[in-house]
């Protein structure tokens, strides 16, 4: 009887996505982004026993079509590694294919993840000048690369679940 009552919707639980936008520079088109969140007590834990927590921030372009489906310009993901070093009491910070910066304190780690610098989504010209795109992006704590002893824990318990909803938004090519 209980499963015909309408359930309520829940929304992820973790990341505000606060502010989104995309800019038009000389060598392409960079997102400007800032997150909100908080480690669980469980992320916490496992950082100071040496394991290390990986986040995702995915983006999609999409332009619609009257005719088919929408075209999809641009998918790009960034993942960014956040370790903590035992003997030297650093976190690591290590932006994929970028940046690598070391912090004495989990909130100044966590800070360049909120506030990453300006990613570099797509090179110049892989937009149409002129036309309109649907933009979606997510951001979160990347399931695929929880250490395995964690990963059982990790499906099941809130504690683990860090995610946004897709923020929509559009952006006219420059």
């Amino acid at each position: 009887m209980l499963a015909l009552l309408p359930q309520p919707s829940y929304a992820a639980e973790g990341v505000e996505i606060r502010r989104a936008l995309v800019e038009a520079t000389d060598d392409g088109y960079r997102l400007s982004a800032t997150y909100g969140f908080e480690l669980s007590h469980e992320m916490e834990e496992a950082l100071q026993y040496g394991k290390t927590l990986y986040f995702y921030t995915e983006i999609e372009f999409t332009r619609p079509r009257w005719y088919w489906f929408d075209e999809k310009a641009i998918t790009n993901r960034q993942t960014i590694s956040l370790s903590y070093n035992v003997l030297t009491r650093q976190y690591n910070v290590a932006v994929s294919g970028s940046v690598h910066q070391s912090f004495s304190s989990l909130e100044d780690a966590l800070f360049l993840i909120r506030r990453p610098n300006r990613w570099l989504v797509a090179q110049r010209g892989a937009l149409k000048v002129g036309e309109t795109y649907n933009v979606k992006l997510s951001m979160g704590l990347d399931p695929n690369f929880v250490p395995k002893p964690l990963k059982v824990n990790a499906l099941n318990n809130n504690e683990w679940r860090l995610a946004s909803d897709k923020k929509s938004f559009q952006y006219r090519a420059e």
